[in-house]
């Protein structure tokens, strides 16, 4: 453990890491207090699409944590600036939350509901057949289908839920197209939180619970990799995938157990 006790810094998925909806898990304080107390770099990077970086340190405010906006960076945010370098002052017709449309809105990505360059989907409540059907339409006649991130499903305090590929997968049925993913397991993701901390990937630790999102992702950006248990993936699960974690623990607070 002493080699990610030295790391200059964070990078830590929320979802399953930090909490399970709004429930904060056990050692998350104790993390946060120690991240502070040495000084280290951090950033959470969340796939979820669903909060504004605001909103994000609202929520973590509300249990006991008090972390800027400025230390977040979500699927959403990765979504908007990837669509706007792909193709600055296009439109889109969006399926997702409020924070989803700002990120595009600050990109001048504007909504459009008869033409659109893309079909952006990402995790909603507000989810119906009739979006479903207007996204079928509008990929069939020529937009390009766009996922905020690829997870099937993400844990709350009431269970494991439905996520965004979940949602995106009866479009892709219908129409035949495959949408492109932004969100982790690609590598995007990562960079952008490298970018925020100004470190290189040799510096860091990226902390997540899922082998098939965040574990591969660390791996592929060559940064050391921690899988939690306090989320998705299970102890037993892990021998199912053809590549491992370089360490596994209980929950995030037992990086800095003695």
């Amino acid at each position: 453990m002493q080699n990610i006790l030295s790391k200059e810094g964070f990078i830590c998925d929320m979802d399953g890491v930090i909490y399970h909806g709004n429930n904060l898990l056990d050692g998350v304080e104790d993390f946060m207090n120690w991240l502070i107390k040495e000084n280290k770099k951090f950033v959470f990077l969340t796939n979820s699409p669903e909060r504004t970086p605001h909103e994000l340190s609202m929520k973590l405010e509300r249990m006991g944590l008090s972390v800027s906006a400025d230390h977040f960076y979500t699927s959403a945010m990765a979504t908007a600036e990837f669509i706007a370098t792909q193709a600055p002052g296009c439109t889109a017709y969006v399926i997702g939350e409020a924070a989803l449309s700002k990120a595009l809105y600050d990109h001048g990505i504007y909504m459009n509901d008869v033409n659109p360059d893309y079909v952006v989907v990402g995790e909603t409540r507000t989810y119906s057949f009739e979006k479903i059907e207007k996204a079928i339409a509008l990929v069939n006649k020529g937009a390009k289908l766009i996922g905020t991130n690829p997870d099937t499903t993400g844990p709350t305090e009431r269970g494991i839920m439905p996520a965004t590929g979940a949602l995106v997968a009866p479009i892709e049925i219908a129409t035949g197209k495959k949408a492109y993913f932004v969100g982790k397991p690609n590598p995007l993701m990562l960079r952008h939180g490298l970018r925020k901390l100004g470190c290189h990937s040799a510096d860091i630790a990226f902390v997540g619970d899922r082998m098939d999102t965040d574990i591969i992702a660390g791996i592929e950006s060559n940064v050391d990799t921690v899988l939690v248990l306090s989320g998705v993936t299970a102890r037993e699960d892990i021998e199912k995938f053809p590549y491992r974690p370089r360490y596994v623990l209980n929950g995030i607070g037992d990086i800095v157990k003695n």
